[in-house]
């Protein structure tokens, strides 16, 4: 079924979003374990399918993945505190300033509950050194260079037992910090048995849940 997927060529890519595919995600049959790992939202299988169709920045030079786990609300300084694994096809440690691709694993926890808190406030400092979300956005488009990409993992969550979903206000921060929104891909904690998928979602997900979400964004620099 969906077990590879398909990625649309750079200079191909269209401006208009409406326009831009989603794509699905299966684990293969011979992945033994679907969902992720508690406190994770990415599964393991998919952290490979990303380092294999991300892996290469145009002209085939290889591409170097620095993955954030942002497991709670963001406060001044917990930047420091964020685990970080690098993924180099050189061997070498991915340092921060050298990273082509950012992978931002957003457990629903750390989003807040109102889009309000991911918006740039009409007093303050608008930039890096801003706090919470859209100093977040700020410093990661300082940290890619023109041709990075940003790609922000999340999954749904129930508040007062209604799911929300955080998306749209996440690309919304994400393109006043100077991103453009290339794609949506849906992760499925599942496995396809025959013609049917069997549900295998994490302990900690909400109720119903039983996908993850990618979004592929790439960085915009004005000469």
């Amino acid at each position: 079924m969906f077990h590879s997927a398909r990625r649309t060529p750079r200079g191909s890519q269209k401006q208009d979003s409406a326009a831009l595919p989603t794509t699905i995600w299966l684990p293969r049959p011979e992945q033994s374990r679907v969902a992720p790992a508690p406190g994770a939202v990415l599964p393991d299988w998919a952290v490979e399918m990303i380092r294999t169709e991300f892996g290469e920045r145009p002209g085939g030079r290889p591409a170097s993945l620095l993955k954030v786990s942002i497991q709670q609300d963001l406060l001044p300084g917990s930047d420091a505190c964020m685990p970080c694994t690098s993924y180099a096809d050189t061997g070498d440690e991915t340092a921060p300033g050298s990273a082509t691709v950012l992978l931002a694993e957003l457990h629903p926890d750390a989003l807040p509950e109102s889009s309000d808190a991911l918006r740039v406030p009409e007093r303050g400092m608008p930039g890096a050194m801003e706090n919470g979300w859209p100093g977040f956005f700020h410093r990661a488009h300082r940290l890619l260079p023109a041709d990075g990409l940003l790609l922000l993992a999340t999954r749904q969550r129930r508040d007062a037992g209604v799911l929300t979903d955080p998306l749209g206000s996440l690309v919304a921060a994400a393109r006043t910090a100077g991103f453009r929104y290339l794609q949506h891909i849906v992760i499925l904690y599942a496995r396809a048995i025959d013609d049917a998928l069997a549900p295998a979602p994490p302990g900690d997900a909400a109720p119903g849940v039983i996908h993850g979400d990618l979004l592929v964004l790439s960085a915009i620099h004005h000469a």
